[in-house]
């Protein structure tokens, strides 16, 4: 095990994450978005605290996971989890920081009574599609749709 693993910590989303989340947002995506961060943890801190995690080391956030148990959306009536952003310090990759917070929020959503865990997938991201059949997960008869509206 790396010194960077062993020092890794899981825990739940705080509000405080906010400026960690977007440094490592744009350290991946190359935007700096605090706007957007701001958003969706507000969003997830409101629906369930607990769900979200944040895995941090050395004081610092390495790694996110967001997500929560909804029902009756896209005709899915039972309590369904729904993981909905992962984002990993491209420095800890391969140090197993997606599986220990997959890990923590899949038990989450099983203590919350859902049976099934959903997510998307862009096929355009290499790699998360992997990660998450390495997981367990597995292709679905469900398809996303979308139109753009000028």
């Amino acid at each position: 095990m790396s010194e960077k693993s062993s020092e890794l910590q899981i825990r739940s989303l705080e509000d405080t994450d906010l400026g960690g989340i977007t440094a490592l947002d744009e350290k991946i995506g190359g935007e700096y978005r605090p706007e957007v961060w701001e958003r969706r943890i507000g969003y997830y801190l409101r629906r369930d605290p607990e769900a979200s995690v944040v895995a941090e080391a050395d004081g610092k956030v390495v790694g996110f996971m967001l997500g929560e148990v909804r029902s009756g959306e896209f005709g899915l009536e039972e309590p369904t989890g729904w993981i909905e952003v992962l984002g990993v310090d491209p420095d800890y990759r391969g140090q197993a920081v997606g599986r220990r917070l997959a890990d923590e929020m899949l038990e989450h959503l099983r203590r919350r009574g859902a049976t099934t865990v959903r997510t998307l997938v862009d096929e355009e991201m290499g790699g998360i599609a992997e990660f998450f059949e390495k997981l367990g997960f597995e292709p679905v008869p469900m398809r996303s749709f979308a139109k753009r509206l000028s």
